[in-house]
């Protein structure tokens, strides 16, 4: 009876193994004679907008040693020492290390890779892999961005649509006995990978490139610390081009620039790739100047505060409490209406107009413009503006904000809420991405962006357009006139802080054409050496490249 007992004890045992955890185990099985390997996905390419190729790939090649494959050690180690310059130490230690698979080198050019496999040495394994590649070196480096060892975004485009580029991964299983030797009558299975799509941006190549050149020139020609330019299509927040030079080459992005290497401790090094990498466009702030003077005209047309016919009086200075806050004319400019108080860019007349609006009054309007809020723009990092409180804003601290100085803002702050009062009172959302497409029949993806409407009302809108191409016309921004056309635009100058440092910011901020606005563009030059004054070395970098691409830009509407 216990014999049976057992006997029948151990049959129902065997069946619920063999039978109903037969799934369980087939798996187990599976996953101790299978090897995986993955098989990186192709990374969506970025192309600008006439569809030009900005970020690709390059076939490279990823080499792996399976130990348990391996045949003759010496052999393998030789061959890896010599086909890709390592040391043997390195080679031998990873060759004789006992794991199911171990990675040697990765991103090896295709060349190579090919040669070691025609060795045919057991155990050697060269998977195809790829590797990011940007044909036009530094351009748009810091807009575009680059990625890391496996392939991953890490700054610029490359990491805001990380998602849409990745891909995703595929897989070879090979079957092995019981020492780990693949079967070569069992073949592989491939989980086949699904290439990144491709991201289609507003950049034109074109402007990128000549904007790109007219920084360099001005960085050269006036030995500063930097220059960014900005163009952007106003009516709909298209990024046609972003320049922060210097740039890097994104093809080694961890190259430090006029740095020997091993001269910088980890930390140090590490800083100062990230102060390279960065868009100064959008990650840093700076006073403005009388660029903001158009916040100050917009709200106070707007509020009823002020009329394009008032007249004022100025002597060189106006007075705020016990502050003489001067003119940049000393001798002053008397009298004058308001249009031509902006073309002469009188610090006077516009603190009389902060002080009319009021603190509480002007806060509404910073508010409405969105000035006090982050723009949207589809990079990451955006810095938001630094501004006083609401209750902390006396009469010096308004007269102070009133020509753009006592706060900072992005350069692509200033140029979206400048937009709106240019393109009819609409707060746009400046962008690059436009559209995602993948290989297959998929359709693609198109992507919209909020845009806010009654930013300004129309009449503001056209007084706007009206005073500033006066500015260019016969004002202060009399550089950046180009011959057949109506350019609007405004000049600044603004002292970094602390104050009496002798370091300077120039700035123009110029749009054509000046009734219909079609392109606008901002151009910053830091710490510039002898004249500073951005009516003289701002807006001609501005009329140049009007000069250039208004013509091309309505050949390329004309061809369409």
């Amino acid at each position: 009876m216990i014999f049976v007992l057992s006997f029948t004890g151990l049959f129902v045992r065997l069946s619920y193994l063999m039978i109903g955890c037969s799934g369980y185990y087939g798996e187990q099985a599976r996953a101790l004679h299978e090897r995986e390997r993955s098989i990186k996905a192709a990374r969506g390419r970025i192309l600008d907008r006439n569809g030009v190729v900005l970020a690709d790939n390059k076939t490279v090649c990823t080499i792996s040693v399976i130990h348990s494959q391996v045949k003759d050690p010496e052999t393998v180690i030789a061959m890896l020492c010599r086909e890709l310059s390592l040391e043997e130490e390195y080679v031998r230690k990873r060759v004789e290390k006992v794991s199911a698979i171990e990675r040697i080198r990765s991103n090896v050019e295709k060349e190579t890779g090919d040669r070691i496999r025609d060795y045919n040495l057991a155990g050697v394994k060269v998977d195809e892999d790829f590797k990011r590649y940007y044909p036009y070196g530094e351009l748009a480096s810091k807009v575009l961005g680059f990625t890391g060892g496996d392939n991953q975004g890490i700054i610029g485009l490359e990491v805001a649509y990380d998602s849409v580029l990745e891909g995703e991964a595929g897989t070879i299983l090979t079957v092995t006995d019981a020492r780990g030797i693949e079967l070569d009558a069992a073949g592989e299975n491939r989980i086949e990978p699904v290439d990144g799509r491709d991201l289609t941006i507003s950049m034109d190549l074109n402007i990128q490139k000549y904007a790109t050149q007219l920084a360099y020139q001005a960085m050269e020609t006036k030995q500063a610390d930097s220059v960014s330019i900005l163009v952007m299509n106003p009516q709909n927040g298209e990024m046609l081009a972003m320049v922060n030079v210097p740039e890097f080459d994104l093809n080694a992005p961890f190259t430090l620039q006029g740095i020997q290497a091993g001269s910088l401790s980890g930390q140090q090094e590490q800083d100062a790739l990230n102060r390279m990498w960065r868009n100064g466009c959008i990650n840093d702030t700076y006073e403005p100047g009388s660029t903001f003077k158009t916040v100050t005209a917009a709200a106070g047309l707007e509020a009823g505060v002020v009329h394009t016919s008032d007249t004022f009086h100025c002597p060189g200075y106006v007075m705020v409490e016990d502050r003489r806050i001067r003119c940049h004319k000393v001798s002053g400019h008397g009298s004058q209406d308001f249009v031509h108080a902006t073309m002469n860019s009188c610090n006077p007349v516009f603190v009389t107009v902060g002080l009319r609006l009021g603190s509480d009054q002007y806060y509404a309007y910073f508010k409405k413009f969105g000035l006090l809020e982050k723009t949207g723009i589809d990079l990451p990092g955006e810095a938001a503006t630094i501004m006083h409180q609401k209750e902390n804003i006396g009469m010096v601290e308004l007269a102070t904000i009133s020509f753009g100085q006592s706060f900072q803002i992005t350069p692509i702050q200033l140029m979206t809420t400048v937009a709106s009062f240019i393109n009819g009172g609409r707060r746009v959302t400046p962008h690059f991405a436009m559209e995602a497409s993948g290989a297959g029949e998929q359709a693609p993806e198109i992507y919209t962006y909020p845009v806010r409407d009654g930013i300004v009302s129309q009449e503001t809108s056209e007084t706007m357009k009206m005073m500033l191409e006066q500015v260019v016309e016969n004002g202060g921004g009399k550089n950046a006139i180009v011959e057949g056309y109506r350019i609007g635009g405004k000049t600044a100058t603004s002292q970094t802080l602390p104050r009496g440092s002798g370091r300077y910011i120039s700035s123009f901020l110029g749009f054509a054409p000046a009734d219909e606005p079609s392109i606008m563009a901002l151009a910053i030059i830091n710490n510039p050496q002898g004249v500073y004054y951005g009516g003289q070395i701002a807006a001609p970098v501005v009329r140049q490249l009007f000069e250039n691409i208004l013509p091309y830009m309505e050949e390329i509407e004309h061809k369409r």
